[in-house]
């Protein structure tokens, strides 16, 4: 009898801190984002996360209104979300999350 491999879920994305699932590998739409602290990825959503309130904030592709997203369990800041975009060729960014590398791990379930 042949062994097999052992079935491998999907892939995540977890808080650092605590390992609380914050985000599926599938809602990534760039792992090339700058983030406060270093390489920073895109996501489509996130889950078990809450976010502070808006601030108005000037990045180096420009001006935006974001809000810091926390992890629910720990409250560790992983990143913000994008509330408007004022370029039109940002727009695609307002809804989405930016989760930080630092502040994230990536594992199965």
């Amino acid at each position: 009898m042949e062994a097999q491999a052992p079935a491998v879920g999907p892939w995540l994305y977890r808080c650092f801190t605590c390992r609380n699932n914050v985000a599926l590998h599938d809602d990534v739409i760039s792992t090339d984002f700058r983030g406060y602290h270093g390489r920073a990825y895109l996501f489509y959503r996130a889950m078990n996360i809450t976010t502070g309130p808006n601030e108005d904030k000037q990045f180096v592709t420009g001006q935006y209104t974001v809000a810091d997203v926390f992890c629910n369990e720990c409250k560790e800041t992983l990143g913000w979300k994008y509330v408007h975009a004022s370029e039109e060729e940002q727009k695609y960014k307002e809804g989405k999350i930016i989760l930080e590398k630092a502040k994230i791990v990536k594992e199965t379930w």
